[in-house]
């Protein structure tokens, strides 16, 4: 979408969104030049921060690319903001129901009308401690070997200080830097004759996300962890613990709760035993 394409309430969003924008946030964008002037594409985009969809909005403004973003279809309901939503032609994701695919099928149409589609690929807020990408999901990766379409890898720092990921309440002060570093296209042609299996969506997801990881290290000077925070394994080993502690409880308390000779007749026949 070229930027005399943009349309009445991307520009309208443009108006109310940049001002503050540019006076809370100082600008460190580097990369446009991977944005592709023409065609359809993809960016996958780390997520850290509830502000970052806008600060990065206003990044891919500028490029003259407007992003269509994957967002909840709760936000398409809310009254103005649904209206600027469907206005602005973001692609509503609707989880857990029979319209669930609706979304690629929208975002591969886009992509194919030449149009640009923003993922961020997590689906989620990062839960890494120290704001790492995370684990992501396939949607990315799906649209993009249907489409053979360029995806670009792009990582954004500094809106996580504005507003730390589950925050309430912003840190204005001091001026915060946002980050944005955009790099060439994933290479992902090695996957273009592969059955589109859960492990080949797996693994070109992995690939992209490794594109985004090595742009937020530049950013930030310092290398990720080898193996990104897998969020459903954490849920995994936590419900483990949970168990483990419920047993532990569940037999403390079947300990207590038995006759007091019980335990006295036990003693005495390991005395006797020798024991």
């Amino acid at each position: 979408m070229s930027r005399r394409r943009i349309g009445f309430w991307y520009r309208f969003a443009a108006v109310l969104c940049k001002p503050p924008l540019v006076v809370l946030i100082k600008r460190d964008w580097r990369g446009m030049e991977h944005i592709p002037a023409d065609g359809g594409f993809i960016t996958a985009v780390n997520h850290n921060s509830h502000v970052d969809p806008f600060a990065y909005a206003h990044y891919q403004y500028n490029t003259g690319r407007v992003p269509r973003f994957l967002a909840k279809s709760g936000l398409f309901k809310k009254g103005f903001v649904g209206a600027a939503m469907r206005g602005t032609g973001q692609i509503p994701v609707y989880r857990e129901s029979t319209d669930a695919l609706s979304a690629f099928r929208a975002a591969i149409d886009a992509v194919e009308r030449g149009e640009c589609v923003a993922f961020y690929p997590e689906g989620t807020l990062t839960r890494d401690p120290d704001g790492w990408p995370m684990t992501a999901k396939t949607g990315a990766a799906r649209v993009a070997l249907q489409t053979k379409c360029p995806v670009i890898p792009v990582a954004q720092w500094g809106c996580n200080e504005l507003l730390p990921p589950y925050a309430k309440k912003p840190h204005l002060f001091p001026r915060k830097t946002h980050h944005v570093l955009a790099g060439p296209p994933v290479d992902l042609s090695r996957f273009y004759d592969r059955e589109m299996t859960a492990d080949v969506l797996k693994e070109a997801t992995e690939v992209i996300m490794a594109a985004v990881t090595r742009q937020l290290e530049e950013i930030r000077g310092e290398k990720a962890p080898e193996t990104p925070y897998d969020p459903r394994r954490e849920r995994i080993e936590q419900r483990r613990k949970t168990r483990a502690q419920s047993g532990e409880e569940a037999s403390l308390s079947a300990t207590e709760a038995a006759p007091a000779g019980t335990e006295v007749a036990r003693s005495g026949t390991e005395e006797e035993s020798g024991k």
